[in-house]
């Protein structure tokens, strides 16, 4: 070999170190994760929420504290939103390039701190109604993501609890109207396919409202209760179900966890896919993507849960045809 083949062979060696050591040393990507359903790390919604997310991270190759660098805020009390507003504000404050929003108080939160940083949001309903987006195709801003449902839903949940009682006569639906500003829309469409059932509104701002007013649906023959996914409703879910078992007022309660823990039925997104399927859309705008391009998208998939041994202590008997529907069975 020519000495200066060689040479010239031994400075290309001495470039490539050099280029790996630039690329080792380059910072960290940062991502915003607004948690507004949760007031802290350690409620049961916030664990549910992150596990999904963090896999998926994983999975698009962001390794947490490796590539990626991810400030994690969350939402407040329910009767206070202040807390989500201010959790707000601290992300915006960071600057990342991207913030995941949970929930429609904290993506509005985020939508009143900037119109520039790049929101993702999931577990929200009607983002055209409340301003957050031009149209589900072209959002046109700075805020995307993947809703929950559309307003339909509301009849697909009547349909499902006049299927479980050919009797029923009465359906109270229950709904903090505080925190639950879409609620007119879904009893709307309840209403629709309701077809000569009467349909209450049940609207509670506490505890002691909610067991007050499903005393009083118990004692109601072919009565049953609707419960709203939304703040109040997954805060409370627990007290919501024991009044149910209390009261025996058969429910289709779709809150996250609500058949395991005791509700009868639930029709709704699976979890899983819904908390991750935004991490496709972080990703695209990590990587240069604009969020007024990506379309605002709907579930996948929607699956049906029925609780037999709550069915059991009711003395419901499930349709064997609506059984045979059921994604999954708790026994």
């Amino acid at each position: 070999m020519r000495r200066r083949e060689f040479m010239a062979g031994l400075t290309a060696a001495a470039v490539v170190p050099s280029a790996g050591r630039g690329q080792q040393s380059k910072p960290p990507r940062r991502v915003g994760v607004l948690v507004g359903l949760a007031a802290n790390i350690d409620v049961p919604v916030a664990g549910a929420f992150l596990k999904p997310f963090r896999e998926a991270m994983g999975k698009a190759g962001w390794v947490e504290d490796g590539n990626v660098h991810i400030e994690y805020r969350f939402g407040g009390a329910l009767s206070d939103l202040a807390n989500t507003r201010a959790s707000a504000a601290e992300l915006v404050a960071l600057a990342p390039e991207v913030i995941y929003a949970q929930g429609l108080p904290a993506t509005l939160a985020l939508r009143q701190q900037t119109t520039t940083i790049p929101v993702v949001f999931t577990q929200v309903i009607d983002p055209v109604g409340f301003k957050l987006a031009e149209s589900l195709g072209h959002p046109g801003g700075n805020v995307t993501g993947f809703v929950t449902w559309d307003f339909a839903i509301g009849g697909k949940w009547m349909e499902l609890l006049r299927e479980l009682d050919p009797k029923l006569a009465r359906v109270a639906i229950l709904f903090n109207p505080d925190t639950a500003p879409y609620a007119p829309g879904l009893v709307a469409a309840a209403r629709d396919a309701a077809s000569g059932i009467e349909v209450v509104e049940m609207r509670t701002h506490n505890d002691g409202e909610t067991e007050a007013q499903l005393e009083a649906l118990g004692r109601a023959q072919n009565s049953s209760l609707l419960v709203i996914p939304e703040p109040f409703t997954n805060g409370h879910r627990d007290h919501i179900v024991a009044q149910c078992a209390r009261f025996r007022v058969p429910a289709l309660n779709s809150v996250l966890g609500a058949v395991d823990g005791g509700a009868l039925m639930s029709y709704t997104f699976v979890w899983n896919e819904l908390v991750s399927a935004p991490v496709d859309y972080i990703d695209r705008i990590l990587k240069g993507a604009s969020p007024r391009d990506l379309p605002i998208q709907a579930p996948r998939r929607y699956e049906l849960v029925i609780n037999l041994k709550t069915a059991k202590a009711l003395g419901v008997d499930v349709p064997p045809v609506l059984l045979a529907r059921a994604d999954r069975v708790v026994e």
